[in-house]
């Protein structure tokens, strides 16, 4: 019976095992979510769904597999599908709050709902667009989909229009982890929390169980002990390019920057425009009157930092290659005597591209920092962050 259902999740890229879904079937025999739909979406995801990044996946093969309501005639409502009335009245009560469901008591109530659309069914004989009375589309009868009503049945509606069904089955809640979609901040956050070296510093302000038992037990009485919070020690050096063919990726590398430092709290940012060279600067807005020497940034941040590269890598060849190739002013030394200066102090390190990686073949500039870089790229997705920290780390 759930056959294509397991059939949809691993065609939408779900990536659920065979012993995951037998599981899946045995819970299900054992009456674990009998008659709700609710605690059935939610065993089936918990059963299945192993990483929180295929949760947005999980939604839309869920949909796809339980969908076409629109699809099914009166005759087969009436023949095949049988709900209990006390599943129906628990889904609306969960779904109303106590104004709505009075308003549907006064028009005759829960009851007199159902009634009706099982009337509704018995009566029409195929599909119906407008009016505020059949199974159809648009109008105003309870029933149906693309209508207004004020205590409707949604049926083969892709998404809400007023906020007013009883019940959705294609309600989306966390396209946001899908390594497939738009970045966004609060997904970067979850690709950065890759990257974490717990250690212990600051006042003795947590209690430390482990040992308050141990001392207690040696002491005879309640002898409670204390240690520093755990924190996150890692520590990040960002070299962000800005200008130029990074103008398009601002608000990308935004989103990066803000998840970044609320991530790590030991962040150092530089700025440098197409390839590093013999200054950086730490505000865009005083770049040529407060640049700091590359040389003293080499010199501050010590090996255990991990050194993190920003931009798309597109410029001339020459700028990375020759002394005085650079566009806006002349460089005593070659970009790439930089980048590889950068490299050997920080041996964690890795380059984060804005571009999408299939476009990386087409331009010389990319392929030379790859080379400088030994392959460290990764593109500026979640995939790519969460690559680029596995590495780090």
């Amino acid at each position: 019976m759930f056959l294509p259902f397991f059939q949809a999740l691993r065609s939408g890229g779900v990536p659920v095992s065979l012993r995951e879904y037998l599981s899946f079937l045995e819970g299900l025999s054992a009456g674990l979510c009998t008659y709700d739909i609710e605690q059935f979406y939610y065993f089936a995801r918990c059963t299945m769904v192993k990483d929180e990044r295929f949760l947005d996946r999980f939604d839309r093969a869920f949909s796809t597999a339980f969908k076409g309501l629109e699809a099914i005639t009166p005759d087969d409502v009436l023949n095949a599908v049988d709900l209990p009335e006390e599943w129906l009245r628990r889904e609306l009560e969960k779904h109303l709050s106590p104004e709505e469901k009075a308003q549907i008591e006064a028009l005759g109530g829960f009851e007199a709902l159902m009634e009706t659309l099982k009337k509704r069914l018995e009566e029409q004989k195929g599909r119906h667009q407008g009016g505020n009375k059949w199974v159809g589309t648009g109008g105003t009868s309870p029933f149906g989909a693309y209508g207004y009503n004020p205590e409707g049945v949604r049926i083969g509606q892709d998404k809400s229009r007023h906020q007013r069904a009883v019940k959705v089955w294609d309600k989306r809640e966390f396209r946001d982890f899908d390594e497939s979609v738009e970045l966004g901040t609060r997904n970067i956050k979850l690709a950065l929390k890759r990257l974490r070296q717990w250690a212990r510093h600051g006042a003795e302000d947590e209690l430390d169980l482990p040992g308050t038992i141990r001392a207690s037990a040696e002491a005879g009485y309640i002898d409670v002990k204390t240690r520093p919070e755990r924190r996150n020690a890692v520590k990040v050096v960002l070299f962000l390019d800005v200008g130029g063919s990074m103008d398009a990726h601002v608000k990308l590398v935004e989103e990066l920057f803000s998840a970044a430092r609320a991530e790590f709290k030991h962040l150092e940012h530089w700025y440098f425009h197409n390839c590093l060279y013999e200054g950086v600067w730490k505000s865009n807005a005083r770049r040529w009157g407060e640049v700091t020497p590359t040389w003293d940034v080499l010199h501050r941040y010590g090996p255990d930092y991990k050194c993190i590269f920003v931009g798309d890598a597109s410029m001339s060849p020459y700028e990375i290659t020759h002394r005085g190739g650079a566009n806006e002013h002349w460089n005593d030394e070659a970009g790439h005597v930089w980048l590889s200066r950068a490299r050997e102090q920080w041996p964690d390190h890795t380059w984060l591209n804005p571009l999408p990686e299939r476009q990386w073949d087409y331009t010389q500039s990319i392929a030379l920092i790859r080379e400088i870089f030994a392959n460290r790229m990764h593109p500026l997705t979640l995939e790519g962050i969460t690559a680029a920290m596995k590495e780090l780390g």
